[in-house]
C-alpha cells in the first residue's frame, strides 16, 4: 500500500496530545454554564434514515472517524441498566458502526469507578467500566484518544483504570499515560488488512500534562513553528514507523469550544503533519462541526463534533448546532486513499442516531460550506456527500 513511509524514515516523531473540551461554554441568562444540562439531556431529533452502509466495491477498507464520545453522567445513567444493553447508546448507528473495518474516536471521559475529583473543575465526566467497555466493544471501537481534558477528572487512579480497562478489551489508545513517555507512545490497530498507527495531540488543559515522572496527557503547543513541538512530533512518528504501518492517524484535541472555523495556527499544523507523513488528521474539541480540507490528497477533519453526549442543545449562536455531527468514513480502496464519506448524525435522547432527512441535509450543506474555505472538492449524489482523496 502506498503510504508516507519514506517520510517517516527521516525521523519525524512524536507527541501525543491532550485533548478534550476546553475553554468556557456559553452561559445562560442566570450566569450558569450551558456546557451541560442537569442530566435530562434529551433532544428533539429523531432518526428514520436508512442505516445501510455504502457499497464499496472492490478491495476496500473502511475506517470510521467520530468526534467526542462522552459516556459519563446521564449518558451512563440512561443506558447502563437499559434492558437492551450498553450498545443501545449507539441507537440506529450501531449496524453502520459494526459494518466498518475500524473505528476511531475521542473518549471524552475516564472509565473507572474510583478516584477523587480534580479540584476546581466545572465538569466531571466518568463512566462505569461495566457500561463503557461493553458499549465501546459493541461499536467495534479500534482506537480512542485519551488526549483530552477529562481523562484526569478523577485523578491518577481513574486514569490508570481507563488504560487498563481499554487494554483488557483490546481497544488501542494513546494520548495519556503514567508518565510523559507513556503518553507520547503511539498505538496500533488492524483495520481489515491494514495496520494503522495512531497518536493523540492536544493544546488544551496544560494542568493535565504528563511530566517525566507524573501521569497525565501528552500536551504541546500545536504550532509547526515551535521547535519543541516539531521535535516531539518527529519523535512520535519515528516510534510509529517502527510498527511499519500502512496508515498513520493523528487525533488532535485542539482549539476552543463552540467555534465553527479552525484557527489559522491549527490549519498550518494539520498541513505540516500531512507533509511529515500523517495520512489522516482527526480533529475534535469544539463540540461542533468544522470544515474538511484535503491536503496533498489526505483528509484533515478540523472538528468532527460530538458523537454522543448529554449536553444541552445550543441554538442561540449562529451556526452552532452541537447535536448535529457526522460519521466520517475513510475508504481505502486497493491500497490507496479513495474518499471520505459523510454519514450525518444527530444526538437524540442521549444516543447517537442516523439523522433524518432535514438534519442530514443541514449537515451536508454545512460541511460543504465550511470546507469551501479550503477549496475542498466535494461530490454529492443520491443524497450522499463525499470528499475525493488521493493524489491529483
Amino acid at each position: 500500500m502506498r503510504t508516507r513511509r519514506t517520510l517517516l524514515t527521516t525521523g519525524v516523531a512524536g507527541l501525543v496530545g491532550l485533548a478534550g473540551c476546553s475553554g468556557t461554554p456559553p452561559r445562560s441568562a442566570d450566569g450558569s454554564p450551558e456546557g451541560a444540562d442537569d442530566g435530562a439531556g434529551s433532544d428533539d431529533g429523531d432518526s428514520n434514515a436508512d442505516d445501510g452502509g455504502d457499497d464499496t466495491e472492490g478491495d476496500a477498507t473502511r475506517i470510521g472517524f467520530v468526534g467526542d464520545l462522552m459516556l459519563g453522567r446521564s449518558v451512563n445513567d440512561r443506558w447502563a441498566d437499559e434492558e437492551g444493553g450498553p450498545e443501545d447508546v449507539w441507537g440506529s448507528t450501531l449496524s453502520r458502526l459494526q459494518g466498518l473495518d475500524g473505528l476511531v474516536g475521542n473518549l471524552e471521559c475516564c472509565v473507572s469507578d474510583r478516584g477523587t475529583k480534580w479540584p476546581d473543575k466545572g465538569y466531571y465526566f466518568r463512566s462505569d467500566p461495566d457500561f463503557a467497555v461493553p458499549a465501546l466493544e459493541a461499536a467495534g471501537a479500534s482506537f480512542v484518544s485519551l488526549a483530552n481534558n477529562h481523562v484526569l477528572d478523577y485523578g491518577e487512579p481513574a486514569l490508570r483504570d481507563t488504560g487498563s480497562h481499554l487494554s483488557d478489551a483490546g481497544i488501542a489508545h494513546a494520548g495519556a499515560g503514567t508518565d510523559r513517555d507513556a503518553a507520547l507512545e503511539p498505538a496500533t490497530f488492524e483495520a481489515g488488512e491494514l495496520t494503522v498507527a495512531a497518536f493523540g495531540l492536544t493544546d488544551q488543559s496544560a494542568e493535565f500534562a504528563a511530566s517525566e515522572s507524573e501521569p497525565g496527557t501528552a500536551f504541546a503547543t500545536l504550532d509547526p513553528s515551535v521547535s519543541a513541538t516539531r521535535s516531539l512530533v518527529e519523535g512520535i512518528l519515528d516510534r510509529a514507523e517502527a510498527h511499519d504501518p500502512d496508515l498513520v492517524v493523528a487525533s488532535l484535541h485542539w482549539g476552543p469550544n463552540w467555534e465553527t472555523e479552525p484557527r489559522p495556527v491549527h490549519e498550518r499544523f494539520g498541513r505540516w503533519l500531512i507533509e511529515r507523513g500523517v495520512d489522516a488528521v482527526h480533529g475534535h474539541s469544539a463540540h461542533v462541526l468544522q470544515g474538511v480540507e484535503v491536503y496533498e490528497g489526505r483528509p484533515i477533519v478540523y472538528d468532527a463534533g460530538d458523537f454522543v453526549d448529554d449536553y444541552i442543545s445550543y441554538r442561540d449562536r449562529e451556526g452552532v448546532r452541537n447535536k448535529r455531527s457526522a460519521l466520517f468514513e475513510l475508504v481505502v480502496r486497493d491500497g490507496d486513499l479513495d474518499e471520505l464519506i459523510v454519514e450525518p448524525i444527530e444526538i437524540a435522547d442521549e444516543a447517537a442516531t442516523l439523522a433524518d432527512d432535514d438534519v442530514a441535509e443541514w449537515v451536508r450543506d454545512t460541511l460543504e460550506e465550511r470546507s469551501a474555505a479550503f477549496d475542498t472538492d466535494v461530490e454529492r449524489s443520491d443524497g450522499q456527500l463525499a470528499f475525493p482523496l488521493g493524489e491529483e
